[in-house]
């Protein structure tokens, strides 16, 4: 893109956004809704407004990285570790049980088995970002249900993350090559957390503690950070959100961590609105009509299971039946990693267009009614109800 090109796109995108949200909050609708249905209107496939869409989705990739930082600077190490050790029954059981019944019930629509269990991992997954995204930071972040959250959702993205490295061996490279790379990626985790926490033990701390006052310092100095560890992860085979979230916990225990909290979210915002435009502009409407059958049902099938399973094995854990249900319906969507496996996957070969259309599909109609469910019945930062509006 040419610098003129990307100011018109902006221009388009957040004008329209703004325009879009207005109507969304006269007619009691979420936010999100807007922006994923702008991308819709005015990219590639509506009309053609935006076209050059790896830009933007690159860009709006930094909001959920930035979101992630921003969820460890709220989590403790020693809280981390206690959430992931009890959510991780809950994690695995929930996804198996959600790949076979998605699996299954692809089955239907698709002859291919191998195309069949692509879907059912794909739906195996959580949305980080709505989930977090609608999670009242003030309120939820540091009580049960926010630690929860947390813990399941950084397991399905470890998940998530074999799960890639998988799909894209079979694509090409050999099944020992594959091992190699998941033994490596478990390896990585561990080894960027201690990396993490010794440089900011030993490096960022004096800086913080010496140059304090100097606010725009600091600001650069949490950017940094977060993008550096981000990439860092990318590089050793694990995700940019996964780096982002060990580098917001290990700068947790420092006293300035609230502050760059605050001064965070609305470069976060900026961000995740570029995220979600770029999620209705991928998704090709001429096909809609080929796929909305079998897209309907998948998406059905995601949003009844996903809370009841949920509720059924928190409950399993001795968890209260409210925050069963809660937890529940908050992470009762597909997941952003659910859009990229389709991409992956019908890139190396391994699915039709009509499934890799069939997952994103299914995807977008469960981020989008979930977050109906979600903002009109539980506390949200974004809710329509003032008694429901939580910061």
């Amino acid at each position: 893109m040419e610098a003129s090109s990307v100011t018109f796109a902006f221009f388009l995108i957040f004008s329209g956004a703004a325009v879009l949200a207005s109507i969304a909050l006269y007619t009691r609708q979420p936010l999100i809704i807007a922006y994923i249905a702008l991308g819709a209107l005015i990219g590639p496939y509506g009309l053609t407004l935006v076209t050059d869409l790896q830009l933007l989705s690159d860009i709006g990739h930094i909001g959920i990285i930035f979101l992630l930082f921003l969820l460890g600077l709220d989590m403790q190490p020693q809280a981390l570790v206690a959430t992931l050790r009890k959510s991780t029954v809950v994690g695995l059981a929930s996804s198996a049980v959600f790949f076979l019944l998605s699996w299954l019930l692809a089955m239907v629509f698709i002859d291919n088995p191998n195309q069949a269990a692509i879907v059912g991992v794909a739906m195996m997954f959580s949305s980080t970002i709505i989930g977090i995204k609608l999670l009242p930071t003030t309120v939820l972040h540091h009580r049960h249900i926010g630690e929860m959250m947390i813990g399941l959702l950084l397991l399905q993205d470890l998940l998530a993350i074999i799960a890639l490295v998988l799909i894209m061996a079979s694509g090409g490279a050999s099944e020992g090559d594959a091992a190699r790379q998941i033994l490596f990626v478990l390896l990585a985790l561990p080894a960027l957390g201690v990396g993490a926490w010794a440089t900011v033990r030993f490096v960022l701390l004096p800086l913080i503690q010496r140059f304090d006052r100097f606010h725009e310092y600091i600001f650069l100095l949490a950017i940094g950070w977060c993008l550096g560890v981000a990439e860092a992860a990318h590089l050793l085979g694990l995700s940019a959100e996964i780096g982002a979230f060990v580098a917001g916990v290990a700068i947790a225990t420092s006293p300035i961590a609230q502050y760059i909290a605050v001064n965070l979210k609305p470069l976060r915002d900026f961000f995740l609105i570029l995220f979600f435009f770029a999620v209705g502009a991928r998704f090709d409407l001429s096909m809609l009509p080929v796929v909305w059958l079998s897209a309907l049902c998948l998406a059905v099938l995601v949003l009844a299971m996903k809370p009841v399973v949920y509720r059924f094995l928190l409950k399993g854990v001795s968890e209260r039946r409210e925050l069963a249900w809660d937890l529940g319906f908050r992470l009762g969507q597909a997941s952003e990693f659910s859009l990229l496996i389709a991409y992956i996957a019908l890139d190396a070969g391994l699915i039709a267009v009509n499934t890799s259309l069939t997952i994103q599909a299914a995807t977008i109609i469960t981020l989008l009614v979930s977050s109906y469910i979600v903002v009109l019945n539980y506390p949200t930062p974004i809710a329509i109800r003032d008694r429901l509006r939580r910061d």
